[in-house]
Formats: C-alpha cells, sequence, structure tokens
C-alpha cells in the first residue's frame, strides 16, 4: 500500500520538476520554512506534491516536513519524514544532483523507520529499503562496498571553515574526495556501492538522513554519528539532532572512526 503512494509521489514529481531545468540563481525565497532554512518556489511545489500524495491515499499519517513543519493527514498516524528538495541550493544553482527524501516511521525515533525512499531528480532512480527485506535501486537489490579501501569520500560541509579542517586528516586518508551538497543522495550511492564513506560534521536533522539511514543499514553498510554511537535512539523532529558518519562496512567504519579519534585526541 505505501509503496504505490510512494510511486505515485514520484511520477508526480518527476512530471512537474523534470519539464524545465531550473534557471540558475532565477529562484528568490519565498520565507524561511518551518525548520528554519529558506524555502525556494521548488520546495514548495515539491512538497506540496508529496504531502498531496499521502492526504489522498486516505490513510492516516502524520508528516514531519522541512518546510510545513508538522501536520496530521487524515487523523494522524505513522510519520513521514520528508525532505520536498534535498539539495535545494544545487537545484537554485542549476545543479543537477537532487533529491526528494521520504522516511515512514512507526514510532518517535530514528529506530522506528520502517521504509525509506529518495528519488533522483534529475535521472529518476528510485532508491527504496524496507526494514527487514534489503535496499534496492530501480527495482534490483544493491549493496553496499565489501572492502575497506577508501576509495571516495563524500561529505558535507555547512560552513567550510569550520567543517573541512575538522574532517581534513579522513579527507587526506582517501583516494578521491566528493562535495555533492545532498545528504539522502549520499546515503543513497553509498548504499549502492558508489561512495566508501559520507560525513557531515554538523548536526543533520531526522528527514536529512532518516531515508537514507534505512538504505544504508538495509545494503549492509554502517551509519553513526562520529564518536560511533548508534543513531536510533534519536527523536524524530524538525530540530537539527547528529552529525553523521557512513560506511560501507564494519571495517571501513572502525577505519574511519580511528583516524577522527586519533586527531581529536
Amino acid at each position: 500500500m505505501h509503496l504505490k503512494i510512494l510511486r505515485d509521489i514520484r511520477e508526480a514529481l518527476l512530471s512537474e520538476l523534470s519539464a524545465a531545468r531550473i534557471i540558475p540563481k532565477a529562484q528568490k525565497p519565498l520565507g524561511v520554512g518551518a525548520a528554519g532554512d529558506k524555502t525556494f518556489p521548488v520546495d514548495r511545489i515539491a512538497e506540496d506534491i508529496v504531502i498531496s500524495g499521502f492526504e489522498s491515499s486516505g490513510l492516516p499519517f502524520t508528516v514531519v516536513s522541512e518546510e510545513y513543519g508538522i501536520r496530521e493527514l487524515n487523523g494522524g498516524g505513522k510519520k513521514v519524514l520528508i525532505d520536498p528538495i534535498d539539495g535545494s541550493k544545487n537545484a537554485i544553482s542549476g545543479l543537477p544532483f537532487y533529491c526528494t527524501s521520504i522516511a515512514i516511521a512507526g514510532g518517535d525515533t530514528i529506530g522506528s523507520i520502517e521504509t525509506g525512499y529518495v528519488i533522483n531528480l534529475i535521472n529518476g532512480d528510485e532508491f527504496l529499503a524496507e526494514r527487514g527485506r534489503g535496499a534496492f535501486l530501480n527495482n534490483e537489490p544493491i549493496s553496499a562496498q565489501k572492502g575497506d579501501e577508501l576509495f571516495i569520500l563524500a561529505y558535507e560541509a555547512q560552513n567550510p571553515g569550520r567543517d573541512i579542517p575538522a574532517i581534513l586528516p579522513l579527507l587526506s586518508a582517501s583516494r578521491r574526495t566528493r562535495c555533492l551538497g545532498a545528504t539522502a543522495l549520499d546515503l543513497s550511492y553509498l548504499a549502492y556501492g558508489s561512495i566508501s564513506v559520507f560525513i557531515t560534521p554538523a548536526p543533520s536533522r531526522s528527514f536529512d538522513f532518516g531515508a537514507g539511514w534505512l538504505l544504508v543499514k538495509e545494503a549492509g553498510g554502517i551509519i553513526t554519528d562520529l564518536s560511533g554511537n548508534s543513531l536510533e535512539g534519536i527523536k524524530i523532529g524538525l530540530e537539527k539532532s547528529t552529525p553523521i558518519l557512513a560506511s560501507g562496512n564494519a571495517g571501513l567504519h572502525r577505519k574511519a572512526l580511528d583516524i577522527l579519534s586519533s586527531t581529536s585526541a
């Protein structure tokens, strides 16, 4: 039932948002969303499509969304974590790397997430994870990196002057680094095996990483905070809660944690 809702939303998003490329810097902010970031027209369009999709299903959901905030649909029920456009700055700058991220949770914590769904809004790729059933790209099973070599490390730097020095030793230990600008897609492609390790040293919100958290776990990867602590007990909400370190496997994760701990000691 939920998968049909998600795929109907995907079709609507791709139809509405893929019709024309966004002219770089042409969009002006509409205001500030519930999570404190600027809201652009593309954010509002995507959010309206996603919320409408869940509401029209007739099923009870409680939406937790970057722009709108918290809203009960059809009486309220399972939580739906929505980042309508993850990578908004890429989108408004004309950079083709952004997505819609949706997670469905049966409870109030990250550990209660049952479904993770990420739509690459440029090429239509569908990343899906269901708890206990694995992770998939366009219906094909996927798995994270098996070996422990740091081939590609992706990172997010909300404040480059502060964030990059904090993780520079880990960046230096990698063969290649990428700052792609959309956390949910970073985690999705880590689950696919394209990225060895992903790190964001600044606190992220539950809707930023909720879907990606399940994708990484179901693909065999590891995702924690920068000290190796589990994210499962983190409360679902609008506030920034935790930095993130994700790796393709346990060996890679230990290596990354060792580098981070040795430089912070």
